[in-house]
């Protein structure tokens, strides 16, 4: 199989992460969880004391940033902040850094020069529209929006979250209304990807399904 660039895109809790590792494994490709450079910057901004809504400070706080991204961790300027970027706050600050277009500008190109030899399975919510609208596989992964909360609220990765579904399910609506409404790549599924619903079905069945769109594709 010759390399392919893999775009898996969807909202929070719809298993882009899990299915998208997977692939990979499976693949024997390079995982890049493009949502955790959104999250890192937004973590060093808190942490920094920059204001969230200062696009040229973040923007140029995302420029001097080293990010670095591997199945396991995720670092920025060499701290490992794999857990700290999994948490409410984080989750608020990543997509308001999300909607700045010059922060996207630095981190879409960042993201491109990964896969720009192929053999990448790239998960987020503008891959397969913004950073490889020419991908060779696009795929969307969606999940009832009662499925995605209990997903998330019972998700290990991420700490320090609220313990009911009814809150999960707010937060993430708030994320699901942010997204698509940026006026920066916004979240949708791009014409020609195949949009997979994940409600309901095991891992295996999901990667299953998945696996398939890429060897038609392929």
């Amino acid at each position: 199989m010759r390399p392919l660039i893999i775009a898996i895109d969807g909202p929070s809790g719809a298993g882009k992460g899990t299915v998208a590792r997977a692939i990979a494994a499976q693949l024997g490709y390079r995982h890049v969880d493009s949502g955790a450079m959104y999250r890192a910057v937004g973590w060093k901004a808190l942490r920094d004391c920059v204001p969230l809504e200062d696009e040229a400070a973040v923007a140029t706080l995302a420029d001097e940033s080293t990010i670095d991204i591997t199945s396991a961790h995720v670092r920025i300027d060499g701290i490992d902040v794999t857990r700290e970027i999994r948490t409410p706050e984080i989750d608020r600050a990543a997509a308001a850094v999300a909607r700045l277009p010059r922060v996207r500008t630095v981190l879409v190109g960042r993201q491109r020069r990964l896969g720009i030899d192929g053999s990448i399975v790239m998960e987020g919510r503008d891959i397969g529209t913004v950073v490889f609208p020419h991908a060779d596989v696009k795929v969307y992964l969606d999940a009832s929006p009662d499925e995605r909360a209990r997903r998330r609220a019972n998700d290990p990765a991420h700490s320090g979250g609220p313990k009911g579904l009814a809150e999960v399910a707010t937060l993430l609506t708030e994320r699901d209304e942010l997204d698509r409404t940026r006026a920066t790549s916004p979240l949708y599924a791009a014409e020609d990807a195949v949009v997979v619903d994940t409600t309901g079905k095991g891992v295996e069945v999901v990667v299953a399904e998945v696996m398939a769109v890429i060897k038609l594709k392929s």
